[in-house]
Parts: C-alpha cells; sequence; structure tokens
C-alpha cells in the first residue's frame, strides 16, 4: 500500500503538472477559449458515453493487467504529447484526437485503479484506504500546480508531458509487485494471502447487468443523487467564488488564492478524518452535504473575504469527509464482481453532471447573481436531502396494526392420559 500510494502521488503530479498548461497551450494555438472547452469536453465524453462498457471491462479482465498496461497507454498517449510539442506539430485536430484516446483508457483506467488500490488492504480498512487516496489526490494537485509554472519556465511547455509519462510508466512498473491482502486480514506471518476468485453472477456479466443493479439498489440511486446535487450546485467554487470575490468583495487574483489554499487544505484534512470512519452510510453522506450546502449559504451572504475565508475552511472539511464516505459506500456497496460496473455506471453519471454543472450554474449567476448562485444552490441540496431523509423515515416507519384477541376463546384441555 506504501508503494502503491507513491505511485498515486507521482502520478497526481505529473497529471496536475500536464493539467495546469494544457489549457493555456490550446489557448495558444487556437487563440479561443471556446476551443479550450472543446477539448475537455471531447475527453470526458468517453466517460459519459463508455463508462458502463468500461466498468465490465474491468470485472472481466485481471486487475492489476488492466491497471498496468492501461497506465502505460497513458504514458505512451503522454509522450507522444510531448514530441508533437517539443517540435511545434501540434494542431488542434490532432489535440482532439488524443484527448479523446485520454478519455476513451481512463474509461477502464480509472475503475481498475480505484478498486486494485482496495484489494491491497483488508476489508475493515477499505475506508482508510480511501481517505488515503483522497489525501494523495490533493497533495498531487498542490505539487503538480506548483511545479508546472517553474518546470514549464525552464524547459518548455513540453517538460510537462514528459512529466506525465514518466509517472504513468511509474505505477505501471510498480503495479506486478503487489500484493492482494486476504479479506479478513492478514495472517501471524505478515504475508498477504492470495487473491480470491471472483465469483460470477448467473444473471450475467454485461454493462446492462451493471445498469439494473445500480438502479435497483435505492442507496445507490440516493447516493448518486446527492453527489450530483452537490456537485451541479455545491462543488464548482473555482466558478462562484471566484466571481464572488472579484466581484461583490472587490478582492483580486491574490485573496482568490487565499481562499482556493484554504479550499484545498480544508479538503485535505476532512480526508485524514475520514480515514477514521468504519462503516459509513448514505445517511452520514447526506447529513454531512446538507451541512457543506448550508455553509455554502452562509458563504454566499458573507459581507468580507476575512468571513469567507473563515467559513469556506469548516465547509471543505464537511465536504472532503461526505465525499470519502460516499466513496466508501459506492466502492464497498456492491458485491465484488459487480463493483466495476458499478464504477463505470458511476463514471457516467459524474461525467454528465460534471458538464452540465458549469454552463447551469454559469446560468444560474446570470439570473441571481454570485451571491444568489451560492444561497439558492445550498437550498437546493439541503431542502433535497431533508426532503428525501424524511420520505424514507415514511417509508420505513409504518404503523403496525395489531390485532385484539377474540374475547371467546376456547382454551384445550390438558390429557392426564399417561
Amino acid at each position: 500500500m506504501r508503494w502503491w500510494s507513491l505511485a498515486n502521488l507521482v502520478s497526481n503530479v505529473g497529471t496536475w503538472m500536464q493539467l495546469t498548461v494544457q489549457n493555456l497551450l490550446v489557448l495558444q494555438i487556437t487563440g479561443s477559449a471556446a476551443a479550450t472547452g472543446l477539448s475537455l469536453s471531447v475527453q470526458a465524453t468517453p466517460g459519459l458515453l463508455l463508462g458502463l462498457a468500461g466498468g465490465a471491462a474491468v470485472d472481466a479482465w485481471p486487475r492489476k493487467v488492466t491497471a498496468a498496461v492501461s497506465q502505460a497507454v497513458l504514458g505512451l498517449v503522454a509522450f507522444t504529447m510531448a514530441v508533437l510539442v517539443a517540435f511545434d506539430l501540434l494542431s488542434m485536430p490532432l489535440l482532439l484526437v488524443l484527448a479523446a484516446v485520454t478519455g476513451l483508457i481512463a474509461t477502464v483506467d480509472g475503475p481498475a485503479c480505484a478498486l486494485l488500490g482496495n484489494d491491497l488492504v483488508p476489508t475493515k480498512d477499505v475506508p482508510s484506504s480511501i481517505a488515503l487516496g483522497s489525501v494523495v489526490h490533493s497533495a498531487g494537485r498542490l505539487i503538480g500546480v506548483a511545479l508546472a509554472g517553474t518546470a514549464v519556465a525552464a524547459c518548455g511547455t513540453a517538460v510537462a508531458y514528459v512529466v506525465n509519462g514518466l509517472s504513468f510508466l511509474f505505477v505501471s512498473a510498480v503495479v506486478p509487485f503487489l500484493r492482494p491482502a486476504d479479506p479478513a486480514g492478514r495472517g501471524p506471518s505478515g504475508t498477504a494471502a492470495p487473491e480470491a476468485p471472483v465469483r460470477k453472477r448467473p444473471g450475467g456479466t454485461g454493462a446492462r447487468e451493471g445498469l439494473a443493479f445500480f438502479l435497483g439498489r435505492r442507496r445507490l440511486v440516493a447516493l448518486a443523487t446527492i453527489t450530483g446535487l452537490s456537485a451541479v450546485f455545491g462543488r464548482n467554487y473555482g466558478l462562484t467564488l471566484a466571481v464572488l470575490v472579484t466581484g461583490p468583495l472587490a478582492g483580486g487574483a491574490e485573496q482568490f488564492g487565499t481562499v482556493s489554499t484554504v479550499l484545498a487544505v480544508g479538503g485535505i484534512i476532512g480526508a485524514v478524518i475520514a480515514g477514521r470512519l468504519r462503516q459509513p452510510s448514505v445517511r452520514l453522506v447526506g447529513t454531512l452535504a446538507a451541512t457543506g450546502a448550508l455553509l455554502q449559504v452562509a458563504a454566499g451572504v458573507s459581507p468580507s473575504i476575512f468571513l469567507l475565508t473563515l467559513l469556506v475552511a469548516p465547509m471543505a472539511v464537511v465536504e472532503s469527509i461526505s465525499d470519502t464516505a460516499g466513496t466508501t459506500v459506492l466502492q464497498t456497496d456492491p458485491p465484488a464482481d459487480m463493483r466495476g460496473r458499478v464504477l463505470g455506471v458511476w463514471r457516467s453519471a459524474s461525467t454528465g453532471w460534471g458538464l452540465a454543472g458549469p454552463p447551469l450554474l454559469g446560468l444560474l449567476m446570470e439570473w441571481a447573481g454570485p451571491r444568489g448562485a451560492l444561497v439558492a444552490g445550498g437550498l437546493i441540496i439541503a431542502g433535497t436531502i431533508a426532503t428525501g431523509a424524511l420520505h424514507h423515515r415514511r417509508r420505513t416507519v409504518r404503523p403496525v396494526a395489531i390485532e385484539p384477541a377474540p374475547t371467546h376463546a376456547r382454551v384445550p384441555e390438558l390429557s392426564t392420559a399417561v
């Protein structure tokens, strides 16, 4: 698990270095902000359309082989981009093709790597494993963004793609040496038991069965509803808080950078706290999401940047715990032979609300302003969660009719025969 965490940290640093310069690269090639959005949409489209198929492949193929090969192919794509950038051969059509290939590979790579990390620890430690992954992701983001500017200034744009390619190869090289843990815990010798074979369901192993299982599992549907609402109306702080800080609060890029740093640090703290959760539930996820939404409402009416900064710290902590708890439920609730397909369904859904969120939020800000968007979004999230909780309580708590005993019941006679 230590090797896997190190590999993920290296990979996240490389990924965020590339993401930091990629949008600037598109602007340099085309001079169009719309083209930047198009490249992001093209890369996300395979996840929206083929997430189910990718999850089915993860359930059907050996997990370690799938993760190692997909990481190696992603590294090859990054090196291809580096060569094209270095020799000034990258055009917009080529960039879109490579973005689509990256998105296609990620439909398999994402669930394979997520489930592989969970295999490395005993079942009781899976929540801690997921929380550690969240910490590694946040730390990799901070380091990658910080290194990108320095590296690009010293060596050029292509270096970000080279570093990302090397990070993928590092992960691919580490995977063959990983050993899954015994689901029941490690034995006295401290060595990991061999991975138990996955039992296939008689209903089939295709994407359709995965979708049917997901839709038939009420707690997964509720989790998707909570997460989708939060993603659309509550998590696009790079958009809403940027407009709030630079608009009504009359701040600048430095003040927004401070707010963004507090959000990132709060996310790391929340992930560390979430590592102590053993059996998180959808109810806990909903409660935390509603709490974060109410804090968002308070942030929307903040009269100063100082008060806003004080509010976003607990908001980030609560939402990070909610996210980590939700991920734990998502990855542990389904049976082992169904988890890849459940993650595939989730990838399609999350890509959908990830693409729909910014435009919807932009329209809301056009209509209500940044303060109104934060307040309305928070109330929508909290109100929907509260309504769903009341509905669930009414369904589960029903009065039981007790029939009265008959007034003239006949008592059977006891036999005295021997």
